[in-house]
């Protein structure tokens, strides 16, 4: 072979590597995007929602990732009930304290941990159950003001979400 084909065949070379690396790289990129959540997702996985409305004593009920989330401005007295457990009492075991960012504000998920009901208790009108929180009518499991289990087949307390405080009335859960 010849020194003067010799650099065209390496500008050849070198262009069909390069042809292919691109080849390579425009089926790449569409592949690892498709990986990402979509916007409905994205939307979902966190929300803001403003607690002024809310009076001493008031429940909300938001949707967050499909699942309710119970938000209560809870009393002094239900405060002071949450608060005044002896934690042996508990079959899951956990301070008042560790459960709320802020005493007068609790916020938990609504979906009991037994088999995935949505207990009664945000409404004025509903079951409170014995301890003053939340009664699950599937399987009879009591909450207390603190989402805590005290009676019943429900194995751990209502779950609390991950959630900051970005005003004194203002919430982001997620």
């Amino acid at each position: 072979m010849s020194d003067s084909k010799k650099p065209r065949r390496d500008f050849i070379k070198l262009s069909a590597m390069t042809l292919g690396g691109v080849g390579a790289a425009s089926l790449l990129i569409p592949f690892i995007s498709s990986m990402n959540p979509g916007k409905d997702t994205l939307a979902l996985a966190s929300t803001e929602i403003d607690l002024s409305p809310l009076e001493e004593g008031q429940s909300l009920t938001v949707i967050w990732r499909g699942k309710p989330v119970f938000i209560k401005h809870r009393t002094k007295s239900e405060i002071d009930s949450a608060r005044n457990i002896s934690l042996e009492e508990l079959p899951d075991a956990e301070e008042d304290s560790a459960r709320v960012q802020k005493d007068n504000w609790l916020v938990v998920l609504g979906v009991c941990t037994h088999l995935g009901c949505v207990p009664l208790g945000q409404k004025a009108s509903d079951t409170k159950g014995d301890y003053g929180g939340w009664f699950c009518p599937c399987h009879g499991s009591h909450y207390d003001t603190s989402g805590r289990i005290r009676k019943g087949p429900a194995p751990t307390n209502l779950p609390v979400p991950p959630y900051v405080f970005l005003t004194d009335n203002r919430i982001k859960i997620g």
